[in-house]
C-alpha cells in the first residue's frame, strides 16, 4: 500500500502537474536546475515534516476536542512555523541558495499543495505512516517536475524561438505540454 501512495502522489496525482497546486514556485523558481533542487528538498522536508504534525494536531487535538472547523488555520500555522524553521536552516547552512530562492522560500508557507497534502492526509483517513508517505510522495512529484520544467527553461534559453514566445510564454506553453504528460500515468495505479 505505501508503494502504491508513494508511486501515486509521484506520478498519478502530481500536485504540480495534476492538480495544479503549487504553481507560483514552479514557475518562478524554475530557472534554473540548481535552485530548483534546492526548492524542491526545502518543500520536501516541510511537506513530509507537515504530514506528521497535521495529522497529529488533526488526530490528537481537532477530533478530540471537536474543533475540526478551525483544521485549515491550524494546517497553516504549522506549515508557517516549518518554514520559518527551514529558512533558518536553509540561510545558515547555504546563504547562496538562500539568496536564489528569495522571495519564493517564505511562499512555501502559502504553498497550497503543502496545504492540500495536508488536509488529502485528512479525507483519505490515513495513519501517520501513511501520511508520511503520501507527503513524501507529493513532494517528490512537485521535485520531479520544477526540475524536469528548470531543465527545460534553461535549454529553451539557448534555443532559436520567435520572438512573441520568448520567456514567460513559452514557459507557460511548456508547462503546459509536461502537464499533458504527467496526465498520461491517469489511471496507472489505483488506490
Amino acid at each position: 500500500m505505501l508503494i502504491k501512495i508513494l508511486l501515486y502522489g509521484i506520478f498519478v496525482n502530481n500536485y504540480l502537474m495534476v492538480q495544479f497546486l503549487g504553481i507560483c514556485p514552479f514557475l518562478g523558481v524554475s530557472k534554473k536546475v540548481d535552485t530548483s533542487i534546492g526548492m524542491g528538498l526545502a518543500v520536501t522536508f516541510v511537506m513530509a515534516l507537515a504530514s506528521a504534525a497535521t495529522w497529529a494536531i488533526q488526530e490528537f487535538l481537532l477530533n478530540r476536542f471537536h474543533l475540526e472547523y478551525l483544521q485549515t488555520i491550524a494546517f497553516i500555522l504549522v506549515i508557517a512555523a516549518l518554514v520559518q524553521f527551514v529558512e533558518m536552516v536553509i540561510k545558515k547552512i547555504s546563504p547562496s541558495l538562500y539568496q536564489a530562492l528569495g522571495v519564493y522560500l517564505p511562499l512555501i508557507t502559502t504553498n497550497c499543495a503543502v496545504l492540500g497534502c495536508a488536509i488529502v492526509n485528512i479525507q483519505n483517513s490515513y495513519n501517520i505512516i501513511q501520511s508520511v508517505v503520501n507527503g513524501v510522495a507529493g513532494a517528490l512529484g512537485f521535485t520531479l517536475s520544477i526540475v524536469l520544467f528548470a531543465g527545460i527553461r534553461e535549454r529553451l534559453e539557448t534555443s532559436n524561438i520567435p520572438k512573441c514566445l520568448e520567456g514567460f510564454p513559452i514557459s507557460l506553453i511548456s508547462a503546459g505540454i509536461m502537464s499533458l504528460a504527467f496526465l498520461g500515468f491517469t489511471g496507472l495505479i489505483q488506490l
